[in-house]
């Protein structure tokens, strides 16, 4: 009976040992989606619709030719299959005993086109010089057509025996007599023409290059426009049952693998495009792929691809689906795999995905131990062979499934030196199969062989201690026993860590205007004043400058002051704020509020004597740390000033003077400069008056009050204001005399 592990009790136990090895602070990294699966490499293994890991098929490798790329292939009669290569301009014949030799060596450094030729033997498209052989079964070859050329990307032979080539860069297509005379049949008005495909109809639908456009032409010359594709080439065409038409587009350009590849789009300033020799990577997955997609987009909308590459569907009527399409694979060639189901060979990672249903699904069939799959062919009984660039291979694909694999995710980065978990993993473990997790841990984005070694088998679904060493870096590896067509499954894969803690860190305090507030967001009642009397903000969002709080609209209330600073924590923990004050002068910090949970505070200023003051923020990351292990971050403010007190008017004399008024008072503040003085009579409106030293700058200032007119039937009003916003005000009246002394 297979063993199935419960998912509640997996994350139970899998608390239980973050718990034991970190206490709070710990968090989870799990693997068990479909996107999840695809950004780690996958050997012989394969990911379901369901999300489900088991055993999948796996890929034969027939031959190494030792050539860089191979271009295309094709079956030959005698059910040999012929490839030609790219740099070193070959074909080579791979026997169905899995023999390799040398079939035709050319001048030219690309074979890029391979058809039959009647009653046997191959024609042969070579770059860059455009030429085109015809090679019996014996390998004895003559010069068939040598057009004024440089690319012969495609042939086609018709029933009649003509022959149509496909060119660049002037964007023809040849017609050649099976006597070896040719003619322009055919302008597309593009720079290559990159495909070719003969209808049983006798029209020939042809594939282009910048554009990426499919016309249709008909026997006597004319040509229709089918498809015209946003992306950059159609590179191959493929016909299906009932008359449908398969063209794969791509952009033309490199992946962004690194690699240059092989290239799509020819480099006319030289000789011959060259592809780099890479690496070879060594995995092979089958896995469903959410990152390529269907559409439904027609021909009747106004929908186009995007990204490296899509897949089109054209019915016989013209009209015409997107299928698949990907941000991430270039197609280089389509075929049917016989089961109703449509394989897209890709780069720059290697993949064949398949395309299924109505509305299409699309999976991830299998990825080749190298960055490009250029070509799919058919085989008969030897089933499906894909052949690769970079290295140049031909691989078989098995029908039946392996026996093991593995699967090593992508590098999960911690964002700095973290303490490592357990490790668990949830599905199903059929008698007679096994699971086998390994981790391994290091501080490079890749692994190097500055990485730990890879730690001994993790067994237990509920979960193990990690072994490999604290590092920012892990990487974590499964590996698949199955026996009598039984394969073990797993749904997810789960890590538990904890990151180093790093100190949190104040980036900025604001000291808002004295008397500025702000209401709370979202207020369900009466107008409340945000981050006043120990009150929180109902919302707390990231800015992009750090965190911050949400503030509603801006009021003013005297005697209160707002600070509002931005904090942020490496490790996003939460923080909570101690606020301290002192007065200019003084050494030791009073608290002011402790243990804010947001970002602001008001302080009703009222409660201190006037003066200047700094206030500091400490932020400390304790809710999230284990204790001894939290950190905290300190900042000061500017100095601000306080000053409840008005300032103070003192009328030293008023005067009449030949029809003149004439009032002398002092204003002195004592604390701050005195910053505005106004009068007003008999309530009229207020006009300033200024200082006799003519600037308001000092806490005493002196003023003289003359007015052309006898106003003493008026009331003059006088009103000062400081620095804070206090204001006083007085009547401008006579003073007193001042009392006789007492005998």
């Amino acid at each position: 009976m297979p063993r199935t592990f419960r998912p509640l009790a997996a994350v139970v136990v899998l608390f239980l040992f973050a718990s034991l090895v970190h206490g709070a602070g710990a968090r989870f990294w799990e693997v068990g989606t479909l996107n999840d699966f695809l950004k780690g490499d996958a050997t012989s293994l394969s990911v379901d619709l369901h999300g489900r890991l088991v055993l999948g098929p796996a890929l034969t490798e027939l031959a190494d030719t030792a050539s860089p790329v191979l271009w295309t292939g094709i079956e030959g009669n005698d059910g040999d299959v012929y490839l030609g290569s790219g740099n070193d301009g070959r074909v080579l014949r791979i026997g169905r005993d899995g023999s390799s030799r040398v079939f035709f060596d050319s001048n030219e450094l690309e074979v890029h086109a391979l058809a039959l030729a009647p009653g046997g033997g191959l024609y042969i498209g070579t770059s860059p010089d455009g030429r085109i052989y015809k090679v019996d079964s014996s390998g004895k070859s003559t010069e068939f057509f040598d057009p004024d050329e440089k690319y012969i990307w495609a042939l086609a032979v018709a029933p009649d025996g003509a022959v149509f080539a496909a060119t660049g860069d002037k964007g023809l297509i040849y017609r050649i007599t099976p006597d070896g005379k040719g003619s322009v049949f055919y302008k597309t008005k593009s720079t290559h023409v990159r495909s070719l495909l003969l209808t049983s109809a006798g029209e020939l639908l042809a594939g282009t290059e910048s554009p990426g456009r499919v016309f249709r032409i008909g026997q006597d010359g004319s040509g229709f426009l089918v498809l015209d594709a946003s992306l950059q080439e159609i590179s191959a065409l493929r016909a299906g049952p009932g008359g449908v038409v398969y063209a794969a587009a791509q952009t033309g350009k490199a992946s962004d693998s690194g690699s240059s590849g092989p290239p799509i789009m020819p480099d006319t300033s030289r000789q011959a495009p060259l592809p780099t020799v890479s690496a070879e990577i060594t995995s092979v997955t089958v896995v469903a792929d959410q990152g390529s997609s269907g559409s439904g987009s027609s021909s009747r909308e106004s929908g186009r691809a995007s990204g490296k590459g899509a897949v089109y569907r054209i019915q016989q009527d013209g009209v015409w689906d997107q299928v698949w399409s990907s941000a991430e694979d270039a197609p280089y060639d389509v075929a049917l795999d016989g089961q109703g189901g449509l394989l897209v060979a890709t780069g720059g990672k290697g993949k064949i995905y398949r395309v299924t249903g109505e509305p299409t699904e699309n999976t991830l069939l299998t990825r080749a131990p190298a960055q490009q799959v250029t070509a799919l062919i058919p085989n008969g009984a030897r089933g499906l062979l894909i052949t690769t660039a970079n290295p140049g291979k031909i691989f078989r694909l098995s029908a039946g499934a392996s026996t093991s694999g593995s699967y090593e995710s992508d590098v999960r980065d911690a964002e700095a030196v973290a303490t490592w978990g357990a490790i668990s993993w949830r599905g199903a473990m059929p008698q007679g199969t096994d699971v086998r997790l390994f981790t391994r841990t290091g501080n490079t984005a890749a692994p190097d062989d500055t990485w730990s070694p890879w730690s001994p088998a993790y067994r237990r679904s509920e979960g193990e201690q990690i072994t490999s060493p604290k590092a920012r870096y892990l990487q974590w590896k499964v590996e698949l026993s199955g026996a009598s067509n039984r394969s073990p499954v797993v749904t997810s894969v789960t890590v538990a860590f904890q990151q180093r803690n790093l100190r949190p860190e104040i980036t900025s305090i604001t000291v808002h205007p004295p008397g500025v507030v702000f209401q709370r967001p979202f207020s369900t009642g009466e107008a409340e004043i945000a981050g006043y009397d120990g009150s929180t903000i109902a919302q707390r969002v990231q800015a992009t400058t750090g965190g911050g709080a949400t503030l509603g609209r801006r009021g003013y209330q005297k005697g209160l002051q707002t600070f509002l600073w931005k904090a942020q924590d490496p490790n996003d923990d939460d923080l909570a704020y101690d606020v301290l004050y002192r007065r200019e002068g003084e050494t030791n910090w009073k608290a002011l509020k402790r243990n804010l949970s947001d970002p602001i505070l008001v302080w009703d200023t009222t409660s201190v004597p006037n003066g200047t003051y700094v206030i500091k923020v400490v932020a400390s990351d304790a809710s999230a740390n284990p204790p001894g292990a939290a950190l905290v971050a300190e900042r000061e403010s500017d100095t601000f000033d306080i000053d409840n007190a008005p300032p103070m008017i003192t009328v030293n004399s008023l005067s009449r003077e030949a029809g003149r008024t004439i009032v002398r008072f002092v204003v002195k503040d004592a604390d701050f400069p005195v910053q505005r003085v106004e009068y007003s009579l008999d309530a009229d409106r207020w006009r300033p008056l200024y200082p006799r030293d003519g600037i308001a700058d000092s806490r005493t200032e002196e003023f003289e009050l003359t007015l052309d007119q006898d106003v003493s039937e008026k009331a003059i009003i006088l009103r000062a204001f400081d620095g804070m916003n206090n204001v006083a005000t007085a009547r401008a009246e006579a003073p007193l005399p001042a009392p006789l002394p007492s005998r």
